[in-house]
């Protein structure tokens, strides 16, 4: 049997997801429902939950603060949220488990079944503080790369270009590295679709601008400082070079 302990200031919401969990999840038992992350961290350290049911957008403290709370974080976190889907993409590139309000009987079996299997305690408090930074900037610095032993978080900015291999994206770093991993390049476009500094010229390619080295006009073709090569499409090229103006970018 889980332990699990709910954070919400809206009383219904407790109330409801309780109730879900007591009629649909039976391996679930709740020891503790709070109205605020305070509440929450004296019912944690009273009950060692194995799971928090956690609500983002809350008075005093948000979701994201109660890691400020803990050396350590010892507990799966689901987070139960009716945020924007722009932060929902950030939820899935951090790897951060999440249910969206209102909560449906599939979404929070699955939920209970990921942390059952153990699969997010792999480096919780860098994710966890990685959420925290894109809720206080709104924008995504680093995402999760689903590897073999685990996840590797990658700052954006060390990334040259992503390139479409079927189901799996080819990584460029600017070290010259190169990373394979088991996710189609339309997930990366969704996930980086609000920086400034990533395009998809191609739909093969998705590309930092930073890392261009040289735009040769012409050949619609870019070159980047790993002196790859990518084509930009015709329907895209008005589109790239409207951003290089906005941007002030130019190139020799």
């Amino acid at each position: 049997m889980l332990k699990a302990i709910i954070i919400d200031d809206e009383e219904n919401a407790r109330i409801t997801l309780a109730a879900l969990l007591r009629e649909f999840v039976s391996e679930v038992e709740v020891v503790a429902q709070c109205k605020n992350v305070p509440e929450g961290v004296l019912a944690i350290h009273k009950n060692n939950p194995d799971v928090v049911f956690l609500d983002v957008e809350m008075p005093e403290y948000n979701g994201f603060e109660l890691i400020d709370f803990f050396k350590e974080i010892t507990f799966e976190i689901v987070f139960v949220t009716a945020y924007t889907q722009y932060a929902i993409r950030a939820f899935e590139v951090l790897a951060i488990d999440y249910l969206l309000k209102p909560v449906d009987i599939e979404s929070l079996n699955n939920a209970v079944q990921r942390v059952k299997d153990k699969r997010s305690k792999i480096n919780i408090m860098q994710r966890l503080e990685l959420m925290q930074e894109v809720y206080r900037t709104g924008e995504i610095h680093k995402i999760a790369l689903p590897m073999s032993d685990g996840l590797l978080f990658m700052d954006v900015n060390r990334i040259v270009l992503f390139e479409a291999d079927r189901a799996y994206t080819d990584i460029f770093l600017i070290d010259g590295s190169k990373l394979t991993v088991s996710k189609p390049l339309r997930t990366f476009e969704d996930i980086l679709i609000g920086r400034r500094y990533i395009f998809r010229p191609h739909r093969s390619y998705l590309v930092n601008l930073n890392c261009i080295k040289k735009y040769q006009r012409g050949d619609s073709l870019l070159v980047m400082d790993n002196n790859k090569m990518v084509s930009i499409s015709r329907e895209k090229k008005q589109e790239f070079e409207a951003l290089l103006k906005e941007l002030g970018i130019s190139f020799g």
